[in-house]
Order: structure tokens, then C-alpha cells, then sequence
């Protein structure tokens, strides 16, 4: 396994330790065993953390934007050459398969990171010329000290997602990944260190709700970026609102996959076992509502429990291994309790659903038919391995149907009609919307969510716009005059 980070926080370029704080257990989801012991941040940790940040951001701010892309792209270049090291700890930190960290983690991150690495030069403003030879330029600019406040499905993405077009616009980053997962943050701060990244750049505070709240409130933070849950981004959205703060929210989901009786069954088979049972489920953005139209429904089910069959349960680190365990008891919990409400308000379980009888938080991928829009499992998130299939019968009640959530995170549908297909993906009401595939999130592209499924963007070049902003300079060549 690799090398675990050192101490409990890292900032100013070096780790930091403080037994005063909380504690924090990591627990290895995969057995339930205790491997490593953090502490939460004290207030003198999280005022050393913005203290550093702060005293950095001018002189890091001063910099081009390509000798800060440089850092970025040097750290995405180290991510790459240690891959594996990050991925296994990755592992150990979520309890994930090493066959999906090891595609999907670092490398998403190392993506985010070169991205905007070779974007940060190009951040300029803009010349506007006006009547009489008076003109404007605009300046981007960078916000002060931004913080991260990350989710524990993907610790090393999210933070890469949220750091990189953040130092790229010459911010300075205090991030508290998720106290479930907190281990894989401190690596990519040391490896920012290691490219380049001048001390107090990229600082990691570990805590709890009450350390994140601690620091949003404090005026020194510009800025919050949040991957959470809908009740923490209400929360977050408003402690932001009353300092009149940028925010990013980055929210949950109960995202519909419509697919119409003359979609490819396979290709749609595979959209709804990898936007269901990928990361056993902990997936934002995941499609567990999946409505089938009712010609091919009993094809549908045939063939979906068919592949489940195939899924294959067992040690993480095994590279054959598909499917890991739940992240945490809680989190297993909650997802056994939507279970049980499946059964209790009459869906019908075709496969999956039971604990299994090992150390860890393990559970069988469910999947339910027979699912109605009034159901606890198809109205709120699950955020576990558990699929809804929904009937339908036309296309303007699939839609109103897929809309018929407080979410709008994402959306697919699956149909060889492609004037269907644009139709369909038009009167989604979700930030992203996919034809004929699912769940592809690549750095190039934006993504976040509509209704209570976020405000902003994240990735692509939108999310300039949510990590800086815009000076207007305006230039008289000609004298002023007054009336009087």
C-alpha cells in the first residue's frame, strides 16, 4: 500500500499535526478495521490554514497564468507516474475496487490538473473601444482564498476538480475533504509541493461539519466550492449568502435513464449496471431511476439481471474485483433501510438487496421493477447500489415523469430515433444530458446541476467564471466635463 500521509493537516507547504483536535477514525471499508487516526482541526490549525493562504495569494495571484499552469501541469504529470500508488490508496481510503480507481481517481484528477494547467495562460480579458476614442479593458481576476469542501466518494478527484481551475485563476486553496475519506488530499498537497507550488497555495484542514462552518464564516475565505448532499448545500449556500461569498455547489441527484423500445438493449443494459452499481452506487450524478418503455420491459429485466450475475464481490485490492463495499456502517445502513421501503411499499426485488455475512460493509447490488413515482426509492437519494425500473408508454410521459423531481443533476436516453433522442435530451431538466450513454464526465466538458442539484459549473472553461472575476477599466482620451 502506499506510503500513508504523515500527519492529520498540511499547510504551508508542510504537514501539520495537532492531537487536540477530534478524532477522526479511517476505517477500511472493505473490512471495518481502524488504519490510520486523524485529528479534527483546532482553531489555531484553521487560522494557521487561512493565514498561510491568505499571506500566499498575492504573491501566487502575481504570477502568469502559464507559470502557474506549469505547476499544474508538472503535479498532473506526477499524479500519472503514481498512478498506482494513488490508486491503491485511494482504495484503502473508500473501500473502492483498485479496477475502477485505477481508471478513474487519480487519472481524473491528473485530467483536471493539466487541463487547466494549459488553460491558465490563456485567461485574459478583453478590449472594447469606444465612441470619441475612449475605451475599456476588462481584467480577470483572481477571488482571495477559496475553500474546498469535498464528498467522500472521489476525495482525490474532487479536490483536483475544485484546485485546479482555482490556482489556475491565481487563488490560494484551503480544502476539508470529507472526514470519511480523508487521506488522499494530503497526497495531492504534497504533490502540488513537489511541482512547484509555493507554500500556503494548496493547504488541507481535516473536520467535521462545525470546522467547515468555522471556516466559511471566517471573512478571510473569498469563496466556498462544495460537493455534498442537498440539506449541507442549503446550509453552505447560506452561511455564503450572508457574507456575500462565491459558491459552487456540486449537489445530489435522482437522475432518470429513459430508454424507449427501440434502443440498442445492450448498450442500455450497460448505461443502467454502470449508472447504478459503478462505486457500488456512491455516485452523484447516477441514473436510479431508469424508466423502460413497456415493450421491451421484461427483455430489459431478463438481460439486466442476466449481467448482474456477473458482478464480482470481493477483496478491493483484487484487480478482478467489480464491486466493493458501501463506504461506511452508516452509509450501509441507509442503504438497507431503502431496501427494506422497497419491499414494504410493494416493488418487486428481481435481484440483490442482502448483506453479506463478512467483515465490512458489504451489500448485493438490488435492483427493484415495478417501481412507482410515489415510492421512497424513486423519489429520494440512495447514494447505494439500488436500481428502480419504472414503466412507461410514450415519450411526453417519460418526460414529464423524468422531470418530476426536485433534482436535476443529469439525464440519458436511449433510442435509435435521433430527432426523439434531441427532443428528449432538450426538455431535460438537468445540467447534463446524454444520448445514448451514460455517467462520462471528462474534464473538457461542464458539469454540475440544475434545481436542487447545484448552482455553477465545474470543469471546461465555465468554471473560469466561477473561480475569478471581472474588472472593468475605463480610459478617457478625452477631458471631463460637469454641467456645472
Amino acid at each position: 500500500m502506499q506510503t500513508q500521509p504523515t500527519a492529520s493537516h498540511y499547510i504551508d507547504g508542510a504537514y501539520h499535526e495537532d492531537e487536540g483536535g477530534e478524532a477522526i477514525p479511517v476505517v477500511y471499508a472493505a473490512t471495518g478495521a481502524e488504519i490510520a487516526r486523524l485529528h479534527a482541526a483546532t482553531p489555531d490549525v484553521i487560522d494557521r490554514a487561512l493565514a498561510a493562504a491568505t499571506a500566499a495569494q498575492p504573491a501566487w495571484g502575481a504570477w502568469s497564468g502559464t507559470e502557474r499552469g506549469r505547476v499544474l501541469r508538472r503535479a498532473a504529470d506526477i499524479l500519472r507516474e503514481r498512478n498506482r500508488e494513488m490508486s491503491q490508496l485511494e482504495t484503502m481510503d473508500t473501500g473502492k475496487p483498485l479496477s475502477e480507481t485505477l481508471i478513474a481517481d487519480a487519472t481524473s484528477a491528473a485530467d483536471a490538473l493539466e487541463y487547466f494547467g494549459g488553460l491558465a495562460g490563456s485567461l485574459t480579458g478583453e478590449h472594447i473601444q469606444l465612441p470619441d476614442g475612449d475605451f475599456v479593458y476588462t481584467r480577470r481576476e483572481a477571488l482571495g482564498v477559496v475553500l474546498g469542501i469535498g464528498a467522500w466518494n472521489y476525495p482525490t478527484q474532487i479536490a483536483a476538480w475544485k484546485a485546479a481551475p482555482a490556482l489556475a485563476c491565481g487563488n490560494t486553496m484551503v480544502m476539508k475533504p470529507s472526514e470519511t475519506t480523508p487521506l488522499c488530499t494530503l497526497k495531492l498537497a504534497e504533490i502540488l509541493t513537489e511541482a512547484g507550488a509555493p507554500p500556503g497555495v494548496f493547504n488541507v484542514v481535516q473536520g467535521y461539519g462545525p470546522q467547515a462552518a468555522a471556516m466559511l464564516e471566517d471573512p478571510r475565505v473569498a469563496k466556498v466550492s462544495l460537493t455534498g448532499s442537498v440539506p449541507t448545500g442549503k446550509k453552505v449556500y447560506q452561511s455564503a449568502a450572508a457574507g456575500m461569498k462565491h459558491a459552487t455547489l456540486e449537489l445530489g441527484g435522482k437522475s432518470p435513464i429513459v430508454v424507449f423500445d427501440d434502443a440498442d438493449l445492450e448498450s442500455a443494459v450497460s448505461a443502467a449496471i454502470n449508472g447504478n452499481f459503478y462505486s457500488s452506487g456512491q455516485i452523484c450524478s447516477n441514473g436510479t431511476r431508469v424508466f423502460v418503455q413497456k415493450g421491451i420491459k421484461e427483455a430489459f429485466l431478463e438481460r439486466l439481471a442476466e449481467r448482474m450475475k456477473d458482478a464480482r464481490l470481493g477483496d478491493p485490492m483484487d484487480e478482478e474485483t467489480t464491486i466493493g463495499p458501501m463506504v461506511s456502517e452508516r452509509q450501509l445502513g441507509i442503504v438497507m433501510g431503502y431496501v427494506e421501503a422497497g419491499k414494504s411499499e410493494g416493488a418487486r426485488l428481481v435481484a440483490g438487496g442482502e448483506r453479506v455475512d463478512r467483515d465490512g460493509f458489504w451489500i448485493t447490488p438490488a435492483l427493484f421493477a415495478d417501481v412507482t413515482d410515489d415510492m421512497i426509492i424513486a423519489k429520494e437519494e440512495i447514494f447505494g447500489p439500488v436500481m428502480s425500473v419504472l414503466d412507461f408508454e410514450t415519450e411526453a410521459e417519460a418526460l414529464e415523469r423524468a422531470n418530476g423531481t426536485e433534482f436535476g443533476l443529469a439525464a440519458g436516453v436511449f433510442t435509435n430515433d435521433l430527432t426523439r433522442a434531441h427532443r428528449m435530451a432538450a426538455g431535460f431538466q438537468a445540467g447534463t444530458a446524454y444520448i445514448n450513454t451514460y455517467n462520462l464526465t471528462p474534464v473538457e466538458v461542464p458539469f454540475g446541476g440544475m434545481k436542487m442539484s447545484g448552482v455553477g459549473r465545474e470543469n471546461s472553461k465555465a468554471a473560469i467564471e466561477h473561480y475569478s472575476q471581472l474588472k472593468t477599466v475605463y480610459v478617457s482620451m478625452n477631458p471631463t466635463e460637469a454641467p456645472f
